[in-house]
This record gives structure tokens, C-alpha cells and sequence, in this order.
């Protein structure tokens, strides 16, 4: 499978809650010192650097995007990233769509469960939903964590959107913007590739 379509898939199976979760949500997750050089990785301002280019000397601990590389040299930032931001789409208009069946081979139990109640919600009263991207949303890396053989990745999500909602008193519609951070994780002992979403916060904008 190609490098990159595996990046959009495993993204999308990580999945998000959104606008109808968002109120409910608000712990934010602080930024980790190596983050500022992912970042500047993916605006092309830096290479990224080998975690094992050179020995790892004895009792030394590495942490953060350096430690998640050391155990997953095929983990890209840049192209984790890309990936995402078509994902977040595909999976946001598929939740408006109320299609049941791509969502649950998408999502964790936990996470479809919050999409099947809301879409049950919505279809209570009658309304249907459709979403409109103005522009590609923006991802950032927020942190990255090993515990474990289990690799944790939180990305911040901003998002400009147009829902246009529609039930028996007519139609209504609605610009919005959402910022979200969305929790990856994956076994990296595992032989599958795909990212699991864990976790839904609400993040400042």
C-alpha cells in the first residue's frame, strides 16, 4: 500500500468528535520543546533529524517525537500531517451524512458511539446536515509521547466550516469554527498501521 494513502487512512480511523461534542469538551494539552522543530519541519524551515543516526548512549531516556521516531522510524510528521488534513474532511462529511457504516469502520466503539448518538439526535427531529469546507482545516503536531510499546500523538485541528441544517421549519445556515485536539494512538510493536482515535479535547483557538 502506498506510503501516503496508508498516512490518510490510519488518519481517518483515528476519527473526531465535532461541533456537536465541542461544548462539552476543554482540557487542553500543553506543547512539548520538540514540537516547535516538527512544526517548522513541516513549514519546510528544517530537515528532520535522524534519531538513529547516531548511538543512543547508555541510560539515556528519550522522550517526546524523538523517542516515538526511535521506535517508529517511519513515522513522518510532514506526511502524517498532510494526510490528516484530508482525512479530518472525509470523516466530518461522512458524520453530516449520517452514514453509519463508513463511521463504524472508522472509529473507535467509544468515539462511534458519541457519532451514533448525535446522528440518531438529528434524525429525531427530522433535520438533515450537510458541510461545506471553505478551506483545507490546518494541523498542527501538539505533542508526542511513547508509554510503553504505545505511541500517542495529539494534533490540533483548526477548522472553518458551513453547515447548512435542514428540517421541517426550513433551512438554516451556520458558519463555524472549531479548534480540537484529537488523540492518536497506535502499538508500534503492532503490524498495522492505522492510528486509533483515544481522545477528543476542546482546544483554544
Amino acid at each position: 500500500m502506498d506510503q501516503t494513502l496508508q498516512l490518510i487512512l490510519f488518519a481517518i480511523l483515528a476519527g473526531v468528535v465535532l461541533y456537536q461534542l465541542y461544548s462539552v469538551l476543554g482540557r487542553r494539552v500543553g506543547r512539548q520543546p520538540e514540537d516547535a522543530q516538527a512544526e517548522a519541519i513541516e513549514r519546510g524551515d528544517a530537515r528532520p533529524t535522524a534519531v538513529d543516526a547516531e548511538p543512543i548512549p547508555d541510560g539515556v531516556i528519550l522522550t517526546g517525537l524523538a523517542a516515538l521516531r526511535a521506535r517508529d522510524a517511519d513515522f513522518d510528521v510532514g506526511r502524517f500531517l498532510s494526510g490528516a488534513k484530508g482525512a479530518y474532511q472525509m470523516v466530518v462529511k461522512a458524520f453530516a451524512d449520517g452514514d453509519r457504516e463508513m463511521l463504524k469502520r472508522l472509529l473507535s466503539p467509544a468515539v462511534y458511539d458519541s457519532f451514533e448518538g448525535a446522528i440518531a439526535a438529528r434524525e429525531a427531529e427530522g433535520a438533515t446536515e450537510t458541510v461545506e469546507f471553505a478551506n483545507p482545516p490546518r494541523a498542527d503536531l501538539e505533542s508526542a509521547t511513547m508509554d510503553g510499546d504505545i505511541a500517542r500523538v495529539v494534533v490540533r485541528f483548526l477548522a472553518e466550516f458551513r453547515a447548512r441544517t435542514k428540517n421541517a421549519e426550513g433551512e438554516a445556515v451556520d458558519d463555524r469554527r472549531t479548534a480540537e485536539l484529537w488523540t492518536f494512538e497506535r502499538d508500534v510493536t503492532s503490524r498495522d498501521p492505522n492510528w486509533l482515535l483515544v481522545n477528543v479535547d476542546a482546544a483554544e483557538a
